[in-house]
């Protein structure tokens, strides 16, 4: 268990191993979700997916193109990190 304190500005500063544990850089944002009874959770406000994952889910350029519902459909899926 790691435990952290709070400033008199109401801040926390998380330790380099809850960092590394959410994969968590310099510059990058956390999302806090609150939850009943108190408690909260924490996780990359990031997509874990890359643009190097959505390349190419659509097919080849030799296939026919997608429909506008297939290519909403693969953003909806990347986006959801289905991808």
């Amino acid at each position: 268990m790691t435990i952290l304190t709070v400033t008199a500005k109401g801040q926390v500063t998380l330790r380099k191993e809850v960092l590394k544990h959410l994969g968590i850089g310099p510059g990058e944002k956390i999302t806090v979700d609150l939850l009943p009874g108190g408690r909260a959770t924490l996780r990359p406000a990031k997509s874990k997916t890359t643009i190097d994952d959505i390349v190419g889910c659509l097919g080849t350029a030799n296939g026919p193109a997608p429909s506008i519902e297939e290519i909403n459909e693969a953003i909806a899926d990347g986006w959801a990190g289905k991808i």
